[in-house]
């Protein structure tokens, strides 16, 4: 989990202000040293203890459906963008124009897609109606794991199967309540994977 900026300006500034201590008072000073070093560390268990964090589970399954829709957006929206509006247009047939290109896309497209799948997986675990639904799909997603080689190769049918693993997705999120509108990432998010 990652701590906040002010956790970690304020455990610096104790940090510094202890270390500056103790080298200036020297030796003789040594036990009240260690008395602010307690004192300190106290001090921040403290500022720990006192912030508030999302920890019921009405928050934790609102989180997860709106995790899961963000993640099965973007590979809606990469899937359509790169696989499947190409493999309508004849991109990806032998002699097709630019077909090098579009399957260079089309193979790092579905590479981000398995990602987001995978994390979109992952956050549907934390609501118990979208994970029900999600269920069935699991080994369907991790089928497209080697779906991304296949389109490079030029293999046809791989577009299919995105196309038809994304439109189930997209059906059991809307039956969990939670549906997704693809969003087609940037071209830094395809490349990055995230």
């Amino acid at each position: 989990m990652p701590v906040p900026i002010r956790r970690l300006c304020v455990a610096l500034t104790l940090c510094c202000a202890l270390l500056a201590t103790s080298t200036a008072c020297g030796n003789s000073q040594k036990t009240s040293s260690t008395k602010a070093t307690a004192t300190a560390t106290s001090e921040a268990a403290a500022l720990d203890a006192a912030t508030p964090s999302p920890s019921t589970s009405a928050e934790k399954q609102k989180f997860a459906k709106t995790r899961f829709v963000a993640n099965a957006a973007l590979a809606a929206g990469a899937t359509y963008q790169w696989i499947v509006k190409p493999w309508k247009a004849g991109k990806f047939k032998k002699g097709a124009h630019g077909r090098t290109l579009a399957l260079v896309k089309a193979g790092l497209a579905g590479a981000f897609t398995y990602n987001r799948l995978k994390a979109a997986q992952k956050n549907a675990k934390g609501d118990p109606l979208l994970s029900k639904a999600l269920a069935p799909l699991t080994a369907g997603i991790e089928a497209l794991k080697k779906l991304p080689a296949k389109l490079r190769k030029g293999d046809e049918g791989a577009a299919g199967a995105f196309d038809d693993i994304i439109n189930k997705v997209k059906d059991a999120g809307k039956s969990a309540g939670a549906e997704v509108e693809n969003k087609v990432p940037s071209t830094s998010q395809l490349t990055q994977g995230s």
